[in-house]
């Protein structure tokens, strides 16, 4: 099961916070699935659930951990090859 990237609708934006991780990922050839969930953060119960905020993108590892920071700084992650060091680490709401 490849890791799930929790994100919302608006992936036509070629320049939008979830759209720069998936393009990360895409440029490193991680095979990922795609969630989508609400854009309004009203509706975001789901992603809340899952991650205690309500901010996008979160990226869901097969063992259910999850990662989310700054995009820039998750695209950073994954493009320096340490995506699988974020693997079961905790991180603070929002």
């Amino acid at each position: 099961m490849p890791i799930k990237i929790h994100r919302c609708h608006w992936g036509w934006l070629k320049f939008d916070i979830c759209t720069r991780v998936q393009n990360a990922l895409d440029d490193m050839g991680i095979e990922y699935e795609l969630v989508f969930h609400p854009i309004s953060r009203r509706k975001r119960e789901g992603i809340v659930e899952l991650s205690g905020q309500r901010y996008y993108p979160v990226i869901e590892f097969e063992d259910g951990s999850i990662y989310r920071e700054d995009s820039k700084v998750m695209a950073a992650t994954i493009r320096a090859g340490e995506l699988d060091t974020k693997r079961g680490a905790t991180f603070p709401p929002g």
